[in-house]
């Protein structure tokens, strides 16, 4: 039940002839979800139901990273293409990946703003009708069952999406026309380490097409049969999308996309450059703009309205900001999902931006990916002394007592804000792992 196995239940309950019975496998069912399954006519069985059955009509529907000792018939993503194939008639992009999902929808935001699309990330499920948007749900999960939620969302207001933008964790739900993988940054485990991320994340070939990290792609699908219905991007490699050198700006980065034999949804091949401005102060954020793009070409869509779409986007609130004053620049990167490999291209891009001090710290339990603490701590006292260096919160007072270079540490995250702040250093990093909501504040 958990991962939206409630909300994934309740719709099946509503189909004639399916009798739906729940089975709570990590006891984390509250009463209030216990009393609504029981509304629906669904039924709850112990962790013993399933060694005595043997129904040949009986489909187990379960997360892609359960442990189960009996086969599954479909995991969540495949039940939620299944309820909604027939209820959404609109072009559907599906984001998965490690790193960079929600930035990527944000990036698809702008791009087809004047389509009227649904959003769903882990900021919210949004209506967008050109320059408005309307905030349907706030800190949402991005799991498969949350399309079905944002979906239902969008009938109640009454709002009539031209299509759908939906960021996904885990891989998509074969309902996409162009499902996009934005890499797999850090492979990690899941389904108690007897899978990694990248076996679950395959389900994003599901889609009609894939635009697909090249690396990823090489690494792990490559030998596969998605060659024909997958185009790569890559900042440095041979990819169907590439860039030209790029004059790097902490509030605008310009570069030209170089576009070759990339196969669209119509079965158009596409070989062309477009020049392109946008918010992308370091590599991450412009790997970020590449998956937009390519999913965007992918689908078909006209390259005046990419590279407007791309030039208006600036940024998301709470994951990369920039906050300027006469004497000095603070850049945030506020991420529940903010990893080793995040932290290291976030340090690495204010090379370009004269020195700075780092502010480092965070929460716990923020996603199933947690980080890797002691690579962390080989990596900072890594860094010169000239680069001060303050932790704050859960995470930061870990650290403080596996690093050997010189520190400070600071409980409270706005304390450590103003420390570094008066340190005269032109450019302040704050790298924090949390959802935006909890500093928001700030």
């Amino acid at each position: 039940m958990t991962h939206g196995g409630t909300v994934i239940a309740s719709e099946f309950s509503k189909k004639t002839g399916v009798k739906v019975l729940a089975w709570d496998q990590y006891h984390t069912l509250d009463d209030v979800a216990k009393d609504s399954l029981a509304v629906d006519g669904i039924g709850l069985v112990d962790d013993h139901f399933l060694e005595s059955r043997s129904d040949d009509d009986l489909l187990v529907v379960a997360p892609v990273h359960s442990q189960l000792d009996v086969p599954v018939t479909m995991t969540h993503h495949q039940a939620v293409r299944l309820l909604l194939e027939d209820e959404i008639t609109v072009p559907i992009i599906e984001v998965t990946g490690v790193k960079g999902k929600t930035s990527t929808v944000a990036i698809l935001k702008e791009i087809y703003r004047y389509y009227n699309p649904l959003i769903l990330s882990s900021l919210g499920v949004e209506a967008v009708e050109g320059e408005k948007t309307t905030l349907l749900l706030k800190d949402i999960s991005i799991t498969p069952a949350s399309m079905i939620i944002a979906w239902k969302l969008a009938l109640e207001a009454e709002f009539n999406p031209g299509m759908c933008i939906f960021e996904t964790s885990l891989g998509g739900t074969g309902l996409a026309e162009v499902g996009v993988l934005t890499n797999l940054a850090e492979d990690y485990p899941i389904a108690g380490n007897s899978k990694k991320a990248s076996q679950a994340k395959e389900q994003i070939f599901q889609s009609r097409m894939i635009a697909c990290h090249l690396d990823s792609f090489h690494s792990n699908y490559s030998n596969k049969d998605y060659i024909n219905r997958t185009n790569t991007f890559s900042l440095d490699g041979e990819a169907n999308l590439t860039i030209s050198p790029v004059k790097y700006g902490i509030m605008e980065t310009s570069f030209t996309l170089e576009v070759k034999n990339l196969k669209n949804v119509s079965g158009e091949l596409i070989n062309t450059t477009l020049s392109v401005r946008t918010f992308a102060p370091g590599p991450h954020q412009l790997e970020n703009v590449l998956s937009a793009a390519c999913a965007a070409l992918s689908l078909g869509t006209p390259e005046n309205e990419i590279s407007s779409g791309l030039e208006e986007f600036k940024g998301i609130k709470g994951r990369t900001s920039i906050l300027e004053s006469e004497n000095l620049r603070i850049v945030q990167e506020i991420n529940p999902g903010i990893n080793l490999t995040a932290i290291k291209k976030s340090v690495a891009m204010m090379d370009h931006y004269g020195d700075m001090a780092l502010v480092l710290g965070g929460q716990y339990g923020i996603t199933c990916e947690e980080i890797d603490e002691n690579s962390l701590a080989a990596f900072l006292d890594e860094l010169s002394n000239d680069t001060p260096l303050i932790l704050t919160d859960e995470l930061g007072k870990s650290l403080s007592n596996k690093i050997n270079r010189v520190k400070i540490y600071i409980k409270d995250l706005d304390d450590a804000m103003d420390l570094a702040s008066e340190l005269k250093v032109a450019n302040v990093l704050l790298i924090y792992r949390s959802h935006f909501a909890s500093v928001e504040k700030r």
